[in-house]
């Protein structure tokens, strides 16, 4: 067995895999910083759209980032842009046949501070 075990090849899980860590943990930072503020992101669907509310610590801030609505059992169903933040809020009209369970993904920066905020969503 023991001879066995010293042949078997034994890989990482991904070539990179010092890098991958290191951006595993820079994600985690940002969840610390988005966990610090006020209040988490608030959202909620009004008339089909997906409507987002920044804490008010960005209040007359520019929010540089991105916001992603992952759809787990079909890649044609995801939504990806680019913040456009108004007064705290943006807002994003939903497609009709985007029905189902998301994960709405939000990576910003204010003021050269990092953040990341995810929660699950459900679209009836």
């Amino acid at each position: 067995m023991v001879v066995m075990s010293s042949r078997q090849k034994i890989d990482l899980v991904t070539p990179d895999y010092y890098a991958e860590e290191i951006k595993f943990q820079e994600k985690i930072d940002e969840k610390n910083n988005a966990s610090k503020l006020s209040a988490p992101i608030q959202y909620k669907i009004v008339n089909g759209d997906l409507v987002l509310q920044f804490p008010k610590e960005f209040d007359g801030k520019k929010l540089k980032g991105e916001l992603m609505i992952y759809c787990p059992s079909d890649v044609n169903k995801d939504i990806s842009r680019n913040l456009d933040v108004s007064e705290n809020t943006m807002k994003i009209t939903l497609p009709e046949l985007n029905k189902g369970a998301h994960i709405i993904k939000i990576k910003w920066s204010c003021e050269g501070i990092q953040y990341y905020f995810e929660e699950n969503l459900f679209i009836e």
